[in-house]
């Protein structure tokens, strides 16, 4: 069979890449004065049973996959990726008698750090940071790092879509590091983590770590404080939405150490409204009141770094096209983003509904081709004890790091049955963690009984949902309609999509035509939330509104805009709204 030609795509954003890449501080809700990035050329081979090849130098923290890395090729089940680099430590940096802490933002798979000869951590996952105490293993001069780090796409760890054998919906992987390594310098007794809970009055903000007595300073006004906890009451609140996403920004001093962070006034939850034909829905809210949530899948893939953007403006360009297009929800689709990616949306107003990432394997007949006929019930997958231990690292993990982002507001456990087991059990665990957002525990199909809402996909049907009581009707995936765009397409032989259109102009026509046909009479039926696939195209993949190079949006967005509009217009009909 012949091997598809594929292309290497540019993004705009490549000409700005900084030196070191990603240089932005890269935990926004926990900001210290005390920053050194690590990111840069590293040293880089491949040891494998064969022996070690030096494949010269890496650029941290691009993927080995992506072209930007300078490496540019798959990683071997067998081959063990080893990356070096000095550091030194810069006169002023330790405080004191301050403890240095390492961090990692992930690490895809399995991850072993040593730093001077010494093993100071190893993690497995490759989703989720991770961090280390070293101060007790530095030299006074220069410092070696090694990072020896090998992915096998173990199916008992969250994976997403990766795959070794890219192709249609699915991608190709990446390993090793994929996000920031940096240094922070802390006291003794450190402000290890805050957790911020909101209302729409006022914010409960949890302390771990630190002395006891506390300062919160706010708006000019200081807070002191002793424990692990303040509750503050705010007047005049000013609360979040993605048409007015207001940030309050603060920071919190505890002995020597101060962090700056922010929270914003936002709750969502669910509640049954009269509806205008009389009958009783039940519908997600926003600050109390009904909203329609009108979004779009992102896998968050790049032509350039695959699993990251050439730069920060990538996720930026990404949020404000599609807001410019009248959309305010992004379904960030079975990964998980360096948390840049979250504090963008939480400060230009993009709402996410956030997928757990999926584990175990696919398997087409059972996850597919059963469900697109119609079976979509009393179907789901056993789980070894290994691969639920590592799905609850994952999930609750994932969980901890967000729970302070305004714009998650939704939670996706189990999407179309890949890797599903015990959803009833798992959605219990899930949202006694997290009361705050909405959980969908079941994407698409292999219903259970435990669920915030139900939650459908539609891609080869006319859109018809059927409303069950109580829940939300969530139409989580339809569309994936296809328009390939010459010197834009990363596969120059196969295209991968649901409906074909040749030019941009019948492309935009049968979108509204779907939303105005299919999708305004099921709003009317009580549907408050759409996510259209998707964001951009990916590799095979071009259904999306953008093309995978960033370079082209395919659709008119002040068209877009009217259309978002209209959506609106019967959402508040349906619900009474105004």
């Amino acid at each position: 069979m012949k091997t598809p030609r594929t292309v290497s795509l540019p993004t705009p954003f490549e000409a700005n890449i900084t030196d070191p890449p990603f240089v932005s501080y890269p935990r926004p809700q926990m900001v210290r004065d005390s920053y050194l990035c690590l990111n840069g050329l590293w040293d880089f081979s491949l040891l494998s049973p064969r022996g070690e090849e030096d494949l010269g130098k890496i650029l941290v923290p691009y993927p080995p996959e992506s072209r930007l890395s300078g490496i540019g090729r798959q990683i071997g089940r067998r081959e063990t990726m080893i990356y070096r680099r000095a550091f030194l430590i810069p006169d002023g940096f330790r405080k004191g008698k301050g403890r240095i802490l390492l961090h990692f933002g992930a690490v895809d798979q399995y991850a072993a750090v040593l730093l001077n000869g010494h093993l100071v951590a190893s993690h497995t996952g490759g989703y989720l940071p991770f961090e280390m105490d070293i101060t007790d293993y530095l030299l006074d001069g220069e410092n070696e790092l090694r990072v020896e780090a090998h992915d096998r796409l173990d199916t008992d760890l969250p994976y997403g879509k990766q795959t070794h054998k890219r192709g249609g919906m699915w991608y190709t992987p990446v390993s090793g590091i994929w996000q920031t390594v940096w240094l922070e310098c802390v006291p003794e007794h450190y402000i290890r983590s805050l957790r911020i809970t909101p209302t729409l009055e006022g914010v409960t903000v949890e302390v771990e770590g630190g002395e006891e007595k506390k300062v919160l300073t706010l708006c000019d006004t200081a807070y002191p404080f002793t424990g692990e906890s303040i509750t503050l009451t705010l007047e005049n609140p000013h609360l979040w939405t993605p048409e007015d996403p207001y940030l309050y920004h603060f920071t919190l001093q505890s002995g020597a150490d101060t962090v700056r962070s922010y929270f914003a006034l936002r709750t969502v939850g669910i509640t049954e409204v009269k509806g205008a034909d009389g009958a009783c829905k039940s519908v997600m809210t926003l600050n109390g009141k009904p909203y329609f949530f009108h979004g779009l899948l992102d896998q968050g893939y790049f032509s350039d770094g695959i699993f990251l953007p050439a730069t920060e403006e990538g996720y930026k360009n990404d949020i404000l096209q599609m807001k410019s297009c009248g959309f305010n929800m992004l379904r960030k689709h079975i990964k998980v983003e360096p948390e840049i990616f979250y504090y963008l949306c939480d400060k230009l107003g993009m709402v996410v509904f956030q997928d757990m990432v999926n584990s175990g394997k696919y398997h087409f007949l059972l996850d597919t081709a059963l469900p697109t006929i119609g079976l979509r019930s009393g179907i789901t997958h056993r789980a070894s004890e290994q691969r639920r231990k590592y799905f609850f690292e994952c999930a609750e993990g994932m969980m901890d790091q967000l729970y302070n982002h305004p714009s998650v507001c939704y939670y996706t456990i189990f999407n179309e049955g890949w890797g599903q087991f015990d959803a009833d059990a798992v959605y219990r665990r899930l949202k006694a963690k997290d009361r705050t957002r909405i959980f969908d525990a079941t994407s698409g199909w292999f219903k259970c009984k435990k669920s915030d809402v139900e939650s459908d996909h539609v891609y080869f049907k006319k859109v018809k949902l059927k409303p069950v009581q109580g829940r939300p009707m969530v139409l989580s995936e339809f569309g994936g309609y296809s328009c390939k765009i010459a010197g834009h397409a990363f596969n120059l032989d196969k295209t991968y999509g649901y409906r074909y259109f040749d030019d941009p102009q019948a492309f935009e026509d049968a979108l509204v035509a779907l939303y105005e046909d299919e999708i305004v009479p099921q709003i009317g039926q009580g549907l408050c939330a759409t996510v259209l696939t998707q964001v951009s195209d990916v590799e095979d993949e071009t259904n999306g509104l953008l093309t995978y190079d960033r370079a082209l949006l395919k659709v008119d967005a002040p068209r877009m805009k009217e259309l978002a509009a209209e959506l609106q217009t019967a959402f508040d009909k349906t619900f009474r709204t105004k």
